[in-house]
């Protein structure tokens, strides 16, 4: 347990924290394309590799993909209200709507996407003999996808840099997001990920133990 290596990056693992305040500092380019080529080397499905990022730096488009997340929700509490759930369209918007677009002030949104899951398995054996439905097969590309995001969240602290995975924004206009950014039919929005210098640091949340979390079968 004293290997120098191991005990650096369970320092990062463990301070790792989801930031929601960021300052002005703007994020380099090239620190951007650094994250990207660590996320990139995650292990994937057969290397199927089912991930791509949008990165957006202009603070007009971050604030546009805001306005859209909230428009959607206002809907949506507009929906709840006409079918009597008043409590529940309250709660949506006072409480889940500043907390699914805590990426507003940062100055990068990093858009995750699952692309389609392909392998010669697939092509040659699961799909001849109908092992899984397409839905299976969209799982996992995102599986995938989010083993990458979680190698581009802890590179992105070890560097200084805070983030703050979201599902706010797919949850609510996924089709809204890929039309205002041209995404492709085919790719899925994973998730967003606000990116920046931190201005606060957050505290430690509580984790379960182990013991809790862990079953041995000898």
């Amino acid at each position: 347990m004293s290997n120098d290596s191991y005990l650096q990056l369970k320092q990062i693992i463990h301070e790792r924290r989801s930031v929601r305040s960021f300052t002005d500092q703007p994020v380099d380019k090239e620190l951007i394309r650094e994250l990207i080529d660590c996320a990139r080397y995650a292990p994937s499905d057969t290397n199927s590799q089912t991930w791509e990022f949008i990165a957006i730096v202009g603070r007009d488009k971050i604030q546009a993909i805001e306005a859209l997340t909230w428009e959607q929700l206002h809907g949506r509490a507009a929906a709840a209200e006409a079918e009597g759930l008043s409590r529940e369209a309250r709660l949506l918007v006072k409480s889940f709507g500043p907390y699914a677009t805590a990426f507003a002030d940062a100055p990068v949104l990093l858009v995750c996407l699952a692309t389609p899951y392909t392998s010669k398995f697939r092509e040659k054996i699961f799909d001849p003999i109908a092992l899984a439905p397409d839905d299976v097969w969209r799982e996992e590309g995102i599986k995938s996808s989010c083993l990458a995001t979680q190698n581009l969240m802890l590179a992105a602290h070890a560097l200084g840099l805070a983030t703050c995975p979201m599902t706010g924004p797919v949850l609510l206009a996924e089709h809204q997001l890929k039309a205002y950014l041209d995404i492709e039919e085919s790719r899925q929005v994973n998730m967003v990920i606000a990116l920046g210098y931190p201005s606060t640091q957050p505290g430690k949340l509580p984790r379960k133990e182990v013991d809790e979390i862990l079953r041995f079968v000898d």
